[in-house]
């Protein structure tokens, strides 16, 4: 299998949205090396985590239209559940993974929203909100597996360049020791951290943490529209 992580490539192919090919073209050279990587692992027998085509799916939110970064650790390393952006699933997909039902419960607690039909956070991204992990591939069944292979430079550049930006403020949700370890980067944006949703982690300071409340007040602040956390409905999910 051939991994394609050429930004102009990506962009022809509507796999990243254009504006990012030279925010990102310092780092093409490291996108070269993960491909050659991720293509050596899948030849000695590896499932890697998302999809080829969904690797950089949270690059397709335009550089200039970002309000919101949610930042997670790395993809489900789950069969189906990663598709490239942070925390969501497919809409079909119903078995939701714990991190994300306790991201529900948190949003219901937080702003009374419904509980969501499916797990597909795709809504909010048309909002402004980039779903970014800090690592953007995993192989099968081995969380963090990808660490320290070159994604962080990637997701360095990203974040570095959104914190440059002047006429909007940046609001950047961190959630775990991954994310919360992007701050450095971030000087200029409204930073909003807490404990991972993870059922390992959640009771220590993500539940109750208030972050879309807390977002939509920063938004405020700064003369930005809110966002609408809200999600099609369907109380049968939990």
């Amino acid at each position: 299998m051939t991994f394609t992580l050429n930004l102009e490539e990506l962009a022809q192919q509507d796999l990243i949205d254009s504006s990012w090919v030279e925010i990102l073209s310092p780092v093409q050279g490291t996108l070269a090396e993960i491909a050659l990587r991720l293509e050596r692992e899948i030849a000695d027998g590896h499932q890697i985590f998302p999809t080829p085509q969904h690797i950089m799916r949270a690059f397709t939110t335009p550089f200039e239209s970002v309000k919101v970064v949610i930042l997670g650790q790395d993809p489900y390393p789950t069969p189906g559940d990663a598709v490239g952006l942070s925390f969501s699933v497919a809409p079909e997909h119903q078995a939701l993974p714990r991190s994300l039902k306790n991201i529900f419960s948190e949003l219901q607690t937080d702003i009374g929203c419904d509980v969501p039909a499916n797990g597909d956070l795709s809504p909010w991204t048309h909002q402004g909100v980039m779903m970014l992990n800090r690592v953007l591939t995993v192989r099968s069944g081995e969380a963090g597996s990808h660490r320290g292979i070159g994604w962080e430079q990637v997701t360095k550049q990203a974040l570095k360049a959104l914190n440059s930006r002047t006429g909007t403020t940046l609001v950047a949700v961190l959630w775990g020791n991954d994310a919360i370890g992007a701050k450095e980067f971030l000087s200029n944006a409204v930073v909003i951290e807490s404990a991972h949703p993870s059922p390992l982690s959640a009771s220590r300071g993500f539940f109750a943490s208030k972050p879309f409340s807390k977002v939509n007040s920063a938004l405020a602040e700064h003369g930005q529209e809110h966002i609408n956390w809200a999600l099609p409905s369907n109380s049968a999910l939990f």
